[in-house]
């Protein structure tokens, strides 16, 4: 399993919004989502696909790190597990 971290997240984005943001740029539908609030000064959320290579994540990954969204600059990173989140 994969999972998708990206931080600075709109934090009234609803689940999906972020799954057809995703789908518009070329990711399956995720599995799981789960919001990471922090602090509240870089809400995230870990996304997880269950049958979707990290390698595969990472070159997805690219066309969306660093791009504005919902007035936001979403930053993403791939992680192996969805086990290897961190804390938020």
């Amino acid at each position: 399993m994969a999972a998708l971290w990206m931080t600075d997240v709109d934090p009234i984005a609803t689940d999906e919004e972020i799954r057809d943001f995703l789908v518009k740029y070329g990711f399956p539908p995720y599995d799981a989502i789960q919001h990471m609030p922090g602090d509240g000064s870089h809400p995230a959320v870990l996304v997880s696909f269950k049958d979707e290579p990290a390698e595969a994540l990472r070159t997805l990954g690219s066309r969306i790190n660093d791009m504005f969204w919902r007035v936001h600059k979403i930053q993403v990173h791939v992680m192996e597990h969805a086990d290897d989140a961190p804390s938020a």
